[in-house]
C-alpha cells in the first residue's frame, strides 16, 4: 500500500468490460509529510475520490482487483482504497 494524492482523472471512451463504471485516476506518490515522490501511478477508484484528496492505493492484483471492480479476476494493478482524513505522526 501507498500515500498518494489524486492529480488527475484519466477518460477512457473505451475500456475492458471488466473495467465498465469505474475511473481511473492519475496518483502522485506522497510522503507522510505530504511532499511529492517521483512515483506516479494509475489507480481505478473504488470510492469515489477527487483531485487533491489525499488517499490509499493497493498495489497487490487480487486487493485492488476486489476492490475496483467487486469481483476478483480482473487485471488491475493499483486500486484507490481508502480517502485519508489526516495524518499523525509521533515524535521520535
Amino acid at each position: 500500500m501507498l500515500i498518494a494524492r489524486v492529480i488527475g482523472n484519466v477518460v477512457a471512451t473505451q475500456k475492458n468490460q471488466r473495467y465498465e463504471g469505474t475511473r481511473v485516476m492519475l496518483c502522485r506518490q506522497i510522503t507522510p509529510e505530504g511532499a511529492d515522490m517521483d512515483y506516479t501511478c494509475l489507480a481505478l477508484d473504488s470510492v469515489s475520490s477527487g483531485e487533491g484528496d489525499t488517499v490509499i492505493i493497493a498495489q497487490e492484483g487480487w486487493s485492488a482487483s476486489t476492490a475496483a471492480t467487486g469481483r476478483p479476476g480482473a487485471a488491475i494493478d493499483s486500486a484507490i482504497v481508502g480517502v485519508v482524513d489526516t495524518i499523525d505522526l509521533y515524535d521520535k
